[in-house]
C-alpha cells in the first residue's frame, strides 16, 4: 500500500497544503479488499483552529488531475456537517475521492460513541441516515499516509477495544426499528405502495445490520467498524 505509485505521487503534494494535519487512506483499499477498478478514498484531516486552505488545495489537484477544467474543490461544510466537503477526481485514470474531516469534531464524536452516545442524522446520499459511529469506523479502518504529529495514531488507539457502551447503544437505538419498519411495510401492502414498501424494507435491513454486528462478541473491533459503515451507503 505504501508503495502504491498514485499514493506516493499525491500524498506529499496534499501534505504541503496549509491546514492539512494528516492524510489517510480509507475504504476498500485500506481494508485490503479493493479490486483494480476500486476508487481511492483519501481523508484530509484538519484542525478547526488552523483552517484548511481549499483555494490552495484546488491549485494542487488541478495540476495533477486528468481533466483540470472539470474539477471542483468545495469549501469546508458544503456537503453538510457529516460528509463535510472535498472533491471527486480522476488521476491517471483512477477515481480519487477527497473527503474533509475535522480532527476536533472526529475526536469529540469518538469520545461520545465510546460513552454510548450514538446519533443518526440526515445526510444527502445516505438513505439510512449518517450514523455518528461512522467516523469512529473510518478511523479504526484507515491507513495513515501522512501523520507527522501522531494525530491519527492517537485517534486509532481510542477506537480499540470495541466499547461495550457503544455496542449497547447501537442495539438500543436500532433494534426496535426493525420490526417497526416491517410493520409499516405491511400496512402498505393492501394499496400496493411499492415505493413505501421498498423504503421500509431497506430501513429494516439497515437497522438489522447496525444491531447484529455490534452484538456479536467474537467479531474484531476492526471488522465491526467496517460493518457499521455498510448501512449508510446507498
Amino acid at each position: 500500500m505504501s508503495h502504491d505509485p498514485l499514493l506516493t505521487r499525491i500524498t506529499p503534494l496534499l501534505a504541503a497544503v496549509s491546514g492539512i494535519a494528516a492524510i489517510v487512506l480509507g475504504g476498500s483499499r485500506a481494508r485490503g479488499t479493493a479490486h483494480d477498478a476500486s476508487d481511492y478514498d483519501i481523508g484530509l484531516y484538519y484542525a478547526d483552529g488552523a483552517g484548511l486552505d481549499t483555494d490552495r488545495l484546488h491549485e494542487v489537484v488541478k495540476a495533477i488531475v486528468d481533466e483540470p477544467d472539470a474539477i471542483r474543490v468545495t469549501p469546508v461544510g458544503e456537503w453538510g456537517p457529516w460528509i463535510v466537503g472535498g472533491a471527486w477526481l480522476v488521476i491517471g485514470g483512477r477515481k480519487v475521492d477527497l473527503l474533509y474531516r475535522s480532527i476536533d469534531k472526529v475526536t469529540e464524536m469518538i469520545e461520545r460513541c465510546r460513552s454510548g452516545d450514538i446519533g443518526i442524522y440526515y445526510q444527502p446520499g445516505h438513505p439510512h441516515g449518517f450514523c455518528s459511529a461512522t467516523w469512529m469506523g473510518e478511523v479504526a479502518q484507515c491507513h495513515p499516509l501522512h501523520d507527522p504529529d501522531g494525530v491519527i495514531a492517537a485517534l486509532k488507539a481510542s477506537t480499540s477495544p470495541y466499547p461495550r457502551a457503544m455496542r449497547d447503544a447501537l442495539i438500543r437505538r436500532f433494534q426496535w426499528e426493525i420490526l417497526f419498519s416491517i410493520e409499516n411495510a405491511e400496512t402498505a401492502l393492501p394499496r400496493g405502495d411499492s415505493t413505501h414498501i421498498a423504503g421500509c424494507a431497506y430501513r429494516a435491513l439497515a437497522c438489522l445490520a447496525q444491531v447484529c454486528l455490534p452484538s456479536t462478541g467474537n467479531i474484531s473491533s476492526t471488522r465491526k467498524a467496517r460493518w457499521l459503515r455498510l448501512p449508510v451507503f446507498p
